[in-house]
């Protein structure tokens, strides 16, 4: 008798997500058997809808909003690329039965960029002004590999000052050691080649007020959400002439390296994110 393994994403609001279907078509693809559910976590309740996944014989598990922070905090070994972020979007038990946490959220951005810009990954950043837009789990999970794209300089804006500063002293030595000039900013300053919208606005619906010219002709705009419907940033960036693309690429590239992170076989993503774009209305970009 064939055994289903159990996977899910944890978050709060989770109805949204399309993890769930992004797994069930990389296990299609893999020939896997498996279910990855969407499980709605109560602010408070982290940890113990944790460990009732564990007990229910879950083998892994992403973690989105609100939880990365505790999800890194709670594992009791974490990838490089989650000490440094001080977050984790990703868990799982190893044979010791020890949870572990990685973070593919920077990997799943670079490469969604890479092909975006049809550039290789390597150095895919070079020359180029990247300004951050919060400084929250979704931020701090892409940081480092901003960083590691080898940006020009990174510059890290968020509406609480001291949460931007934390998040730039966590990685000084990193940025210094590729040679990334890296700064938090009071006042988005102008003049950036990419913005990065990594705060929860547009998953509340809200506008970010950011200052005009920001967002001009030749800007790549880049929303870590993504929806049915352009993000409210995505739309503000077009209509200012900026060049807008969704989160819905970096998802699929993160739920890849989170899939070969368990399961040992890296997905094909290019025709999966086909998939999800004809889904969600025919996009191509």
């Amino acid at each position: 008798m064939s055994h289903t393994d159990l996977y899910a994403v944890l978050g709060n609001p989770i109805a949204h997500s399309k993890s769930p279907r992004i797994h069930a078509l990389f296990a299609a693809q893999c020939g896997h058997d498996l279910r990855y559910e969407a499980r709605l976590v109560t602010l408070d309740g982290f940890a113990e809808a944790l460990a009732a996944f564990r007990a229910e014989g879950g083998q892994g598990c992403n973690v989105t909003v609100p939880f990365k922070f505790e999800a890194a905090r709670l594992a009791q070994r974490r990838s490089p690329r989650a000490e440094q972020a001080q977050a984790a979007n990703t868990l799982g038990w190893n044979d010791l039965g020890q949870l572990w946490g990685d973070n593919t959220d920077g990997i799943g951005l670079v490469r969604d960029l890479a092909r975006i810009l049809m550039r290789p990954e390597d150095g895919l950043l070079a020359s180029q002004r990247v300004l951050l837009l919060g400084a929250g789990g979704a931020a701090a999970g892409v940081l480092g590999a901003l960083i590691e794209a080898r940006a020009q300089a990174v510059t890290v804006w968020n509406r609480s000052p001291e949460n931007a500063l934390r998040l730039v002293a966590r990685h000084a030595s990193l940025a210094r050691t590729h040679g990334v000039a890296l700064e938090a900013a009071a006042v988005p300053p102008l003049g950036f080649d990419v913005v990065i919208n990594a705060t929860a606005s547009s998953l509340d619906g809200t506008l970010l007020t950011l200052p005009y010219g920001l967002l001009r002709p030749g800007v790549l705009a880049y929303d870590l959400m993504y929806g049915t419907a352009p993000t409210p940033f995505i739309t503000q960036a077009r209509e200012a002439g900026a060049q807008g693309h969704d989160g819905l690429g970096m998802l699929v590239e993160q739920a890849g390296e989170s899939y070969w992170l368990w399961r040992g076989v890296r997905p094909n993503t290019r025709p999966i994110l086909a998939v999800l774009q004809a889904e969600l209305g025919g996009r191509n970009d």
